[in-house]
Order: structure tokens, then sequence, then C-alpha cells
């Protein structure tokens, strides 16, 4: 889909693209033509935007009750990071399809590309964290399935904290390169870099997350599930069938179509942003279930406290985790 203007820009335009110039209000039958060929990804843009709205409150209300309300354990630490990522991440779309879509700033385009490629890299960034740290969980409870003694008697204490930390800092470091590396002068760079960024995040990660998570569910189908916490495990297989089914497809679309910010990249984004909207809403329906009434039955600290508060092994009794971010 072409969006730009001759010799305007290099080929570094085809990550990053300005503004489309078909979002100017002009006079004339081709400035009417034009935008409405692009109804489609206003139509998208503003159900995001709405989307990421929700899912911004959902998030900061998780972040307010896990910060300050429920009992912390290693499990937590885990969601309060995400929850972190997540309503970055809505934020940071927000700011991006907000900028793009501004018709005034196709006059000022070298100033637009740097702030959309900040908040690219910014929303690559909290999007990569947030598949970091489910899949970081899904191996550990893995590991604490397989090897129960591991998870009561050696665990380390501040195993979350670390994995908290290491995770935010791979995924900075990563989304810095990417910001500081594509520039126009260096697409071919930017490719080669934005391309091993993608295959990290298609190729390597989703499998040992889906993996990990089958081995749970069929080790605990051989087991008792009442030696289990089993919202805490049903809250993570939701958590990642949801991610498999509404945030892997955005690193799909950057994977096999580098580059181009079209209608099919952003309903990506509107499946990526409802992902990270919609965590809050199975942590509820999750603690609100019970005894086979699925009927919401209190607050919604008390369905929380359900499920992060609920201990069937002893991993997590006397431990005191301090939160890779915001204690």
């Amino acid at each position: 889909m072409d969006r730009h203007p001759n010799n305007t820009i290099p080929d570094w335009h085809m990550v990053f693209p300005e503004p489309t110039e078909s979002m100017v209000y002009r006079d004339g039958h081709n400035g009417t033509k034009c935008l409405a060929e692009h109804i489609p990804e206003i139509i998208t843009s503003s159900i995001t935007l709405l989307i990421c709205l929700c899912g911004l409150v959902g998030n900061g209300a998780i972040l307010w009750l896990l910060g300050f309300h429920i009992r912390r354990t290693p499990f937590t630490a885990y969601l309060l990071n995400l929850a972190v990522a997540d309503a970055c991440f809505l934020l940071c779309t927000s700011a991006f399809l907000i900028t793009y879509h501004m018709p005034w700033l196709i006059h000022v385009q070298t100033e637009v590309l740097q702030v959309l490629l900040l908040f690219h890299s910014m929303a690559l960034l909290t999007y990569s964290t947030s598949l970091y740290l489910l899949t970081a969980i899904s191996v550990e409870r893995c590991i604490c399935v397989l090897w129960p003694f591991w998870s009561r008697c050696q665990r380390p204490k501040l195993l979350s904290t670390v994995m908290c930390s290491l995770l935010w800092a791979l995924a900075c470091v990563l989304a810095g390169l990417v910001y500081f590396l594509c520039d126009p002068s260096g697409y071919k760079r930017c490719k080669m870099l934005f391309g091993a960024f993608c295959f990290l995040n298609f190729c390597i990660l989703p499998p040992f997350m889906v993996l990990s998570n089958v081995i749970i569910f069929v080790k605990l189908r051989r087991s008792s599930w009442q030696h289990h916490p089993v919202r805490l495990y049903t809250v993570i297989f939701l958590t990642v069938l949801f991610f498999i089914l509404f945030g892997i497809p955005l690193s799909v679309q950057i994977f096999f179509h580098f580059g181009y910010i079209n209608v099919v990249f952003e309903i990506c984004l509107l499946l990526a942003s409802f992902n990270s909207s919609i965590n809050p809403v199975i942590y509820v329906l999750v603690g609100s279930y019970r005894n086979g009434n699925s009927r919401f039955r209190g607050s919604v600290k008390v369905a929380l406290q359900r499920v992060f508060e609920e201990r069937a092994d002893s991993q997590e009794v006397g431990e005191t985790p301090v939160m890779g971010i915001a204690t």
C-alpha cells in the first residue's frame, strides 16, 4: 500500500512510514477518495484505542490490588510485572496510533518518524516483555510440577525478582538496539536486527511456552488436582492460550511482512491490544468461579485473592519475594 510521495524518504520508510498523506483533509475529489480508501484502517485504529482505554483501566486496577492489597508470592511477582508490561504496551500502542493518524503532522516528517520510531520501539519492548514473562511463568511452573522437591526446598527466594529484572533488561536491550540502529542510513542493518528480534519472539520462545503448558497439563491429568493450586494453573493456561491466539499474530505479521504498516498490521495490533486487556478479566472470572457456579461473587479483591493466595504446595509458604518492578 503506497502512502508516500515520490523521492521523499529512502527505503527506510518501509519500516516506519510517515503518517498517511491521505489523512490530510484536502478539497477536491482525489483527497476524498484517498481518505475513503483508509476508512478500514481508521475504524480499526479507533476500536484498538477503545480496547486500550479499557485495558489500561483493568491493568491499573490489577496493579493497585497486587501492589498494595494482596499478599505477595513468587507468582504474583510475575503477574505484577506482566500487568506493568501490558499497561505500558497499551499506552505505547495508543500513542503510536494517535501520532500515526494525525493528518497535520505530514509536514514535519523527520520529527514524526523519530516519535513513531520511539513509540514503536517501546511497544516492541513491552510486548516482548509480556512474552518473556509468560514463558518464564510457564517454564517455572512446569519445573515445579516435575520436580516438586526443588520448588519446596531448593527454589531461590529471589528467583522471581532476578528473572523479572533480567527479562526487562533483555527486552530493553533489544528494543534499544532497534531504536538506535534503525536510522535512515542503516536500513539493511535494521532489517537484520529486527528480523532476529522477531525470530526470537516468534520461533524460539512460544514453543517453550506451549511445551511447558502441555507438560503441566499432562502431568496434572495423571495426578490428583487436589494437591495443586487449581485456579492458579487455570489462570496460566488461559493467559497463555489468549496470548497464542491474540498476541502471537503480531509477531507473525512482523516476521513475514517486515516493514509494512497497513490494515493487516493494525488488525494484529488490535488483537495484541485485546490480549493485553483481557488478563484482568481472566483473573476475576477464575477467582469468582466456585463450586460449579460461574456467577460473580464478592469483590474483585476477593476474586483475586482466591487466585493469587491459593496455596497447595509449600513453595509459597513463608516467602516474601521482592518484586522486579514496583514493590
